[in-house]
């Protein structure tokens, strides 16, 4: 499970940098980017505290 959130988050933290340089690029509008990076953003909120600065649990035991 902590695998899945750790893939999540590592997805929107892509979904925060890809979509800036797409953009300068001239693939993307920046109103397309402001999208994706505010779904990044989120993403990265809800899913970042789940696995950062978590002891694992072979340490605790």
């Amino acid at each position: 499970m902590k695998a899945i959130i750790k893939l999540i988050s590592f997805i929107a933290l892509a979904l925060n940098l890809i979509p800036a340089f797409l953009v300068f690029q001239g693939i993307i509008s920046p109103d397309q980017c402001k999208t994706l990076m505010f779904i990044g953003t989120v993403l990265w909120f809800i899913t970042a505290p789940m696995w950062m600065n978590k002891k694992s649990e072979e340490a605790s035991s």
